[in-house]
């Protein structure tokens, strides 16, 4: 049974179309104008339009038009009296269906009308299976990211074009708390964020529509972020109108998808972790380092502030693994990480480079600074007793080589190379001492860039 939408200003032939289309099984109709048909067009949707071309205070090509304009999938089957090609074209390259001549025969009829509705049906088909392919790709894109920033991106894509959503908040689990990730189109108030991680554990996992109003929204529709039984986040969506029908089924989809690109988010942080932390004392090594001075460098503009290293060697560090054994040393290398930790801020970064040396990024500071930073540090290490809880009260010093940005250099190796070369000046000296970095200071031995070069790193 389909819903048609019968327009003829002749009483006859509306009533005997109409019954005859009733009598089929159809779900008829019947009105005598273009206005009349404007209004029940936007009252209901309608499969099929039959109408005649002359109509009064009205013109069938015109409504033919509008019908197109306002329900795309709605197939037009035009009927009249007009034995003339010229409206013919007209019909069928405005996108009538068919185009019938009165008198039409009821045969006539019914084979034009089964037509039209079988096309009508195709292109529904066409059209979901559209759909569903690109709710299918748009899965896969959110299952294969691993970049938050671009999984976000590809999640509030996804839900708006397969779910009609206007604006997304995105929520990933912290522990037990969820924490607001990223948002589209919305800003969100505390009390908001409260009510969420209050609301995400206790939503069907299909989702539901929350009590959480926000301005130039009708409502907000909540879908919890399952990996298996965890709770990993929610994706808050909102609407400004009619949220789609069709809607309803991504999102349950939609949500395992994201479920599975945060459990795989989280499985690559714990081998990237691998990749880019010393496994000894737990810093930054030197493939991160690399990662993060390439990086500082790409954003590097006129207004960007200096940033500074601090290359940092252990004095006589071999006498320790010597009086003491090696163990002992490993333990002290370990402490040492410590006590660097504590003297630099929390966006700083501390690498151990290898063996007993460690570089210090220090961001947004001068060399000026950098040599305070240095200072407080070599002082720190010098005073300190290592592995005194051990029993031991070791004493070490350190040289330090200072290098910055702008000041020394332009890129990333030859900023390590002066701040390697400043603390190298100070090994071949009295020690426990700081270096500022200099062109004219002498290039390190050849050995120490074989032992301990700055390595690739693979893009992702």
């Amino acid at each position: 049974m389909a819903q048609i939408l019968l327009v003829d200003d002749e009483k006859v032939a509306r009533s005997l179309y109409s019954d005859f289309l009733a009598g089929a099984g159809h779900e008829v109709t019947a009105v005598g104008s273009a206005a009349e048909a404007r209004e029940a067009l936007g009252k209901r949707r309608f499969a099929l339009l039959v109408t005649d071309l002359i109509l009064p205070r009205g013109d069938g090509l015109d409504l033919l038009s509008y019908t197109k304009s306002t329900q795309p999938d709605v197939e037009v089957l035009v009927i009249t009296a007009l034995d003339k090609v010229e409206p013919a074209v007209r019909a069928i390259k405005s996108g009538a269906t068919d185009y019938l001549i009165k008198p039409v025969q009821p045969e006539v009829l019914a084979h034009a009308v089964n037509r039209a509705l079988a096309q009508h049906s195709l292109l529904r088909e066409n059209e979901a299976l559209r759909s569903h392919v690109a709710l299918l790709e748009a899965a896969q894109r959110i299952a294969t990211t691993l970049d938050r920033e671009q999984l976000f991106e590809a999640t509030w894509t996804a839900f708006h074009a397969s779910c009609g959503a206007d604006a997304v908040a995105i929520f990933t689990a912290d522990g037990a708390r969820l924490e607001l990730a990223a948002t589209r189109q919305v800003t969100l108030d505390q009390p908001v964020l409260e009510h969420v991680q209050t609301l995400a554990s206790s939503t069907a996992r299909a989702g539901e529509i929350v009590d959480l109003a926000q301005p130039d929204f009708s409502h907000a529709y909540l879908v919890p972020v399952y990996d298996g039984d965890a709770l990993r986040g929610a994706v808050l969506t909102f609407f400004s109108g009619e949220q789609p029908q069709s809607g309803l089924e991504a999102f349950p989809f939609l949500a395992r998808h994201v479920g599975l690109a945060l459990h795989n988010l989280g499985r690559f942080a714990a081998v990237e972790d691998l990749v880019y932390l010393d496994d000894h004392t737990h810093l930054f090594n030197s493939r991160y380092l690399k990662l993060v001075l390439d990086r500082e460098f790409q954003q590097v503009t006129p207004e960007s502030k200096p940033f500074a290293l601090l290359f940092l060697d252990l004095d006589y560090f071999k006498s320790v693994n010597d009086t003491h054994g090696h163990l002992v040393g490993s333990k002290l290398l370990v402490e040492v990480a410590r006590v660097l930790k504590g003297y630099v801020r929390d966006h700083d970064v501390v690498c151990r480079w290898g063996g007993d040396e460690y570089v210090c990024l220090l961001r947004g500071t001068d060399s000026g600074g950098a040599l305070k930073v240095a200072e407080r540090i070599r002082r720190a290490i010098e005073s300190h007793r290592f592995l005194s809880r051990e029993g031991f009260s070791i004493n070490i010093t350190t040289c330090i080589g200072v290098a910055a940005y702008p000041e020394h250099a332009q890129d990333a190796t030859t900023l390590v190379d002066f701040a390697d070369r400043a603390m190298y000046r100070g090994k071949k000296g009295t020690r426990n001492i700081i270096y500022l970095a200099s062109r004219n200071l002498e290039a390190t031995p050849a050995s120490r860039h074989q032992t301990a070069p700055l390595p690739d790193v693979p893009r992702r």
